[in-house]
């Protein structure tokens, strides 16, 4: 029999129950199990983090826009600048856009809310929540939104305010205008067209869509301008800079993670914190690898010395005790990734948790699971897991079999 099946035997041999001494082995199967778990609720906290992370990412992605150009000099963005942008860059969409604040108001309810006046035929190709509202209530192919005083409303202050299709709705802006003696802000009454649902309830009470000929009627913006320019982007991050190039001095391009950024740090610094708290889990269990590994030691100690005194290397014994440690936590890693899928399927499949709908846009918990992540738990768990088994490892090679022998 060759050193290395003599190995494996010894290896096989420590990893079985040991009846005499109970102890050890409950102590190893702790372990076992505390690696395990620890794995897989670092892969189930991380799945949800990043599936509200990106949950989140694709609301504000979507009704912040990727991209939009804001004047810093001069008093809005002209219609040949938007005309110039699609020629000059075919590849992406625009939709100009005209903003104001204003007071909405149903019966004695009011919500404050910001107004944008918007070319809906761009702007639902920019916007998929905008381009579902109106597709849900057209009509012989044509838009609900026809007339110049028609409004689209979110499905959060239409909740509030218990209104409907086809109701009214008052808008007070902070425009003043001068009547006689006195300044009276412009009161305006239009009709609801169409109801979107971005699911997140601030877009959904805040914002109000009209046609951005009726905010200009009421801003009395000259004809041809607007307050900025709103560009669709597949990768906004990458075409910032060029967009931002070809603009002349005095006018700005804002990516939507710049609007959102503290917010997103927010989630990743939350995110990471989890990941190093979550990891204490494995590390804790380790601990039950070291204690387990180093009893086996102390408890062989005479068979150390007697294979160190037949001529097995140091570095042979020291091989035996990092392999079954190894063995230990890789295999409590293997199981905590295999537990850890199995649970992401019953949450992906059935209905185990279920999310109120009007907060989360959802009932379905959102779970996505990066490879970088993943990567960083097997990573993490792997360094923890061959530390733990190194020390007891070497502290056995370090056994003098004279010293040993001799007292026994």
């Amino acid at each position: 029999m060759t050193k290395k099946n003599i190995i494996s035997f010894i290896v096989r041999c420590y990893l079985r129950f040991d009846r005499n001494q109970p102890f050890i082995s409950i102590t190893a199967i702790l372990a076992f199990l505390g690696v395990a778990i620890g794995v897989m609720v670092l892969m189930v906290s991380m799945s949800i983090m990043n599936g509200f992370d990106k949950e989140f990412q694709r609301k504000l992605f979507t009704m912040n826009y990727p991209l939009t150009i804001y004047p810093t000099m001069y008093k809005g963005v002209s219609h040949e600048m938007l005309l110039a942008l699609e020629q000059d860059f075919p590849q992406f969409k625009f939709s100009p856009f005209l903003r104001l604040q204003a007071i909405s108001k149903s019966g004695n309810l009011m919500e404050g809310a910001i107004v944008f006046g918007v070319d809906f035929e761009r702007e639902r190709h920019l916007n998929e929540v905008i381009d579902n509202a109106l597709k849900q209530y057209e009509t012989e192919g044509k838009s609900p939104i026809q007339n110049t005083f028609d409004i689209l409303i979110g499905k959060g202050l239409a909740k509030e305010f218990q209104i409907g299709i086809e109701l009214p709705l008052m808008l007070i802006f902070t425009q003043i205008q001068p009547t006689g003696l006195n300044l009276t802000p412009i009161m305006k009454r239009f009709n609801i067209k169409a109801i979107f649902d971005s699911g997140l309830i601030a877009y959904d009470k805040g914002y109000i869509f009209i046609t951005i000929d009726a905010l200009r009627l009421i801003k009395q913006t000259p004809a041809g301008m607007y307050d900025g320019i709103r560009i669709h982007s597949n990768t906004p991050t990458k075409d910032i800079q060029s967009i931002q190039e070809w603009l002349p001095n005095g006018y700005r391009v804002i990516g939507w993670w710049e609007q959102n950024g503290n917010f997103f740090a927010a989630l990743e610094l939350e995110k990471y914190a989890l990941f190093i708290v979550l990891m204490l889990i494995i590390l804790i269990a380790s601990l039950n690898i070291i204690t387990s590994l180093l009893m086996t030691v102390m408890n062989r100690r005479k068979e150390i010395a007697l294979l160190l005194s037949l001529g097995m290397s140091k570095k042979e014994i020291r091989s035996i005790f990092f392999r079954v440690g190894s063995i230990i936590g890789i295999g409590g890693i293997v199981v905590g990734v295999l537990l850890g899928a199995f649970i992401l399927w019953v949450l992906a499949s059935f209905p185990v948790i279920s999310l109120p709908a009007d907060v989360y846009g959802s009932t379905q918990l959102p779970l996505e699971l990066s490879w970088i992540d993943f990567s960083m738990i097997i990573i993490g768990s792997l360094l923890v897991v061959l530390f733990s088994s190194f020390y007891p490892a070497k502290k056995a090679s370090q056994i003098d079999p004279l010293i040993v022998l001799r007292n026994e």
